[in-house]
């Protein structure tokens, strides 16, 4: 039997929750946030924003808590960032082309070559002056954009051989329905055909086009490498997201946790990166062993493409984002002039 002296001890213990062998429960967050995003859960955009969410956790003592939604479970593109604008979702992590009809001056990510292949250099871009505009573009719609996040970068494929400019003459590319893709391809001479990703496997197969433009491990996980005989790593196209919150939530945080929130992004982002660098060379192993013909763009033919790709995908971008998409690019080549970088 229990001395009257344990019983009150146990009876304490109870109280407090501390009994040996009982899990203390967790206390309960005062901000909670449901994102959700496009990627599927083994994907390099989940696992960091995983990685996020646990240093949030972890640094506002359990207050904020992340309740991550991969996969398109809180709906489509459109419907994730209307929900965050709305309320009915906290935020979402969406890919810079899907948010053009939104917000025109992000689609200045759509445009070809506009990051450099120097990494480092890329990423001055994104947190300074420029990355910091299009962010802020975002406040009059309705959105609370924190940060951008580096999500790979596309190359080219065909049936056809693409050894120089001239090559494109007379090809077809599948495309996003862009403007700024279009135009793009418009100037190496291309004809460019908007159409839904999930067809353009069958497009390629059927000679309805001749190539398409995609991040490696897309190319690779959606298989056009079976229906794909070249393949340029030209780099040539930032895939970039953008973490976006809903303002009321956002605004309803203690300053030191909004602060936290940004930290943990930025300090996530190059772990970010470099899961996207590793599946991307990965898939590239995987086309090259599989029989793909396949080449690096070299430096001085990455500038013919640009010269011949850029000007028409940037008057493009200007009739659609106007005298904001005018402010924006002035930056970008003030940016550019002081790293060092031709443009």
């Amino acid at each position: 039997m229990f001395s009257r002296r344990g019983i009150v001890i146990a009876a304490a213990l109870v109280m407090a929750g501390a009994l040996p062998g009982q899990a203390q429960q967790a206390p309960k967050a005062k901000y909670v946030a449901k994102i959700g995003h496009l990627e599927a859960a083994s994907q390099p955009r989940h696992k960091g924003l995983e990685k996020v969410a646990a240093l949030v956790k972890e640094r506002t003592g359990g207050e904020v808590e992340f309740q991550l939604f991969p996969a398109s479970q809180l709906g489509n593109a459109r419907q994730m960032v209307e929900g965050t604008q709305l309320g009915s979702a906290e935020g979402t992590v969406m890919p810079a082309a899907f948010l053009g009809g939104f917000n025109p001056v992000v689609s200045v990510l759509d445009l070809p070559f506009l990051l450099p292949e120097d990494r480092a250099k890329s990423q001055e871009l994104r947190s300074g002056p420029f990355g910091k505009t299009v962010l802020d573009s975002f406040a009059k719609r309705g959105l609370v954009a924190l940060t951008i996040w580096p999500n790979g970068r596309k190359s080219m494929t065909s049936n056809r051989p693409l050894t120089s400019v001239s090559a494109f003459m007379g090809q077809k590319f599948r495309v996003m329905d862009s403007k700024i893709l279009i135009q793009q391809f418009a100037g190496v001479g291309a004809a460019a055909v908007s159409i839904p990703f999930g067809e353009l496997y069958t497009a390629l197969q059927t000679g309805v086009i001749d190539g398409q433009e995609n991040p490696l491990d897309t190319i690779a996980t959606m298989k056009y490498n079976e229906v794909q005989k070249e393949l340029v790593v030209s780099n040539h196209g930032a895939m970039e997201d953008i973490v976006l919150f809903n303002p009321a939530w956002w605004n309803a945080l203690p300053a030191q946790h909004r602060d936290v929130i940004a930290k943990a992004f930025d300090e996530v982002r190059p772990q970010v990166e470099a899961m996207k660098e590793a599946v991307q060379t990965e898939a590239l192993e995987k086309m090259k062993a599989g029989g793909m013909t396949v080449r690096t763009l070299p430096d001085d033919e990455r500038a013919k493409w640009r010269s011949a790709m850029y000007p028409l995908a940037k008057q493009a971008y200007i009739e659609r984002a106007g005298a904001e998409g005018i402010k924006v690019l002035d930056i970008y080549d003030a940016e550019m002039k002081r790293l060092g970088l031709a443009n």
